[in-house]
């Protein structure tokens, strides 16, 4: 979302008009290290004292989900989730363009390992590319991202579309 108040209030346009229940953010705004523009009616997932550029919102109280600590960071936001019976991990992550890809994996790494079998959605902004997630091109970071989600096996859920995932202004 990169940090936007519009992208923020057209994500609650969207929530309220779609009834969306779990929504990942990354890059949400955040006004003095606050997450902020979502209404105090959702439950918003995240830690750290810093800037959060990862975050959960669920929308619905029925939803069981708390926050893992043990594997939420600023740039990380993970619950367990338990719905009729059926437990699920969901992780919000933001991968900094400055650090290795490989500090990031580590950390799907203990996700999975946290899973025990269970299901998980990763929602990431990796800052690769690779035409595996309808990117023009595969840079290194892109194939590095590609080799690992193979070897877990991991899929890839981006659609194709006309739109581009981001546009730099």
């Amino acid at each position: 979302m990169q940090h936007s108040r519009v992208a923020t209030n057209n994500l609650m346009k969207i929530i309220e008009e779609d009834g969306t229940v779990v929504i990942c953010i990354q890059e949400p705004y955040v006004i003095h290290n606050k997450i902020v523009g979502i209404p105090r009616k959702y439950k918003i997932f995240a830690i750290g004292e810093g800037r959060h550029r990862a975050a959960i919102v669920v929308t619905k109280n029925e939803i069981d989900s708390i926050l893992t600590r043990q594997l939420s960071v600023e740039d990380t936001a993970v619950l367990d989730v338990v719905n009729n019976k059926a437990k699920i991990i969901i992780a919000s992550m933001y991968f900094d363009i400055n650090r290795q890809i490989e500090d990031n994996l580590n950390k799907i790494e203990e996700l999975i390992q946290h899973a025990k079998g269970a299901g998980v959605i990763i929602a990431m902004v990796s800052n690769s590319r690779s035409t595996s997630w309808h990117d023009t091109l595969t840079n290194t970071r892109g194939r590095i991202l590609e080799e690992f989600l193979i070897s877990k096996h991991l899929h890839i859920m981006n659609e194709k579309s006309t739109l581009t995932n981001f546009r730099s202004s």
